[in-house]
């Protein structure tokens, strides 16, 4: 089978790996309810993922009662508008805590700052950090490099306001899913770069890292999950435009660019082996840990992209899920 719409950019769909039994109704869900994204879909998804998911209760982000849940406008990028973070942070007041600086999926083009961050409450409920989730602007409409631009922002004010956060700045962590996993690997770039902050860890889920299409596993998914890769296609056209794949992108728009990949925090990343950014993912991991940084790479048989989430009740999803709650405690304590 071969996608006319993308024959000649893409080439034809390569084999991939089954998904996991279990995970197969949640995939059919989940591919009935989304359509493919492209410029005339746009919108709708967009108004689905605002209203939620049908028989899907919203999250409480106050863990009840045991969060505080606050908005501040913080100024973004130079002569950019200012950006909205939310904060999480535990009720009880007590200081100082790890910071977990979150940075939400949607392939570049959708989301907001609550979307994927109660995954993160419960760190905060426990008492062990301080939440950011950063609104950053979404493509088509503010290609990049606003959307990594607007996360370094972001993240520079949650650096510059640790001691009224409560959050100690030798252990800050970015994360993110997806999307958000690429532009957490990009801001950690711009951070090492332009020299601040100092980040202990980087979280990334299933990292969108790389916009050339010329590994195996970006061309092995067409029509099926909620992410195959024309969304991928439309997504990084959506960021980059006539440059996507050509010699002019930004490693902090695509950190799978990068050539120097030293110096950067402790990475946790992971991916499922039927997933779309597999083999960018097992590349980066292995580029990073040449580079002599500490890496935590976990790649789960037959899962697709956003499993864990979409197949909460499946064993490899609670597995996936469990391995990397460990690690952010760890992380939250070093």
């Amino acid at each position: 089978m071969t996608d006319q719409t993308t024959t000649g950019i893409l080439g034809p769909v390569t084999i991939r790996p089954p998904f996991d039994p279990e995970l197969v109704p949640a995939e059919e869900a989940i591919r009935g309810a989304m359509p493919v994204l492209s410029h005339e879909t746009l919108p709708t998804v967009r108004r689905l993922l605002a209203e939620g998911m049908p028989g899907m209760e919203p999250a409480d982000l106050t863990a009840g009662g045991r969060v505080r849940v606050e908005e501040r406008q913080v100024p973004g990028p130079e002569g950019a508008p200012d950006i909205t973070l939310l904060i999480l942070s535990p009720a009880d007041g007590t200081w100082p805590r790890a910071g977990i600086y979150y940075v939400h999926g949607g392939g570049m083009v959708v989301g907001e700052r609550r979307t994927g961050v109660d995954s993160f409450v419960p760190f905060v409920a426990e008492g062990g950090a301080v939440v950011v989730s950063v609104e950053y602007r979404l493509a088509p409409e503010h290609p990049d490099p606003a959307p990594v631009e607007d996360c370094y922002a972001g993240l520079l004010w949650t650096a510059k306001n640790a001691d009224e956060l409560g959050i100690n700045p030798d252990r800050l962590l970015i994360a993110g899913m997806s999307a958000g996993g690429g532009l957490a690997a990009g801001t950690a770039l711009l951070a090492r770069d332009r020299a601040f902050p100092k980040l202990s860890h980087q979280v990334l889920v299933c990292p969108m890292l790389d916009d050339r299409f010329a590994t195996h596993s970006s061309r092995m998914l067409d029509g099926l999950t909620g992410w195959d890769r024309n969304s991928n296609l439309f997504g990084w056209t959506s960021l980059l435009g006539e440059r996507r794949g050509g010699p002019d992108v930004s490693p902090y728009a695509a950190p799978a660019r990068a050539e120097d990949l030293s110096n950067l925090p402790r990475t946790y990343i992971d991916t499922g082996s039927a997933e779309l950014f597999r083999d960018e993912i097992l590349t980066y991991a292995r580029r990073l840990s040449e580079a002599g940084v500490n890496v935590d790479l976990h790649m789960w048989g037959g899962g697709f992209h956003g499993f864990d989430q979409i197949g909460a009740h499946a064993a490899v999803s609670r597995a996936s899920v469990a391995t990397r709650e460990e690690f952010i405690r760890r992380a939250l304590k070093d």
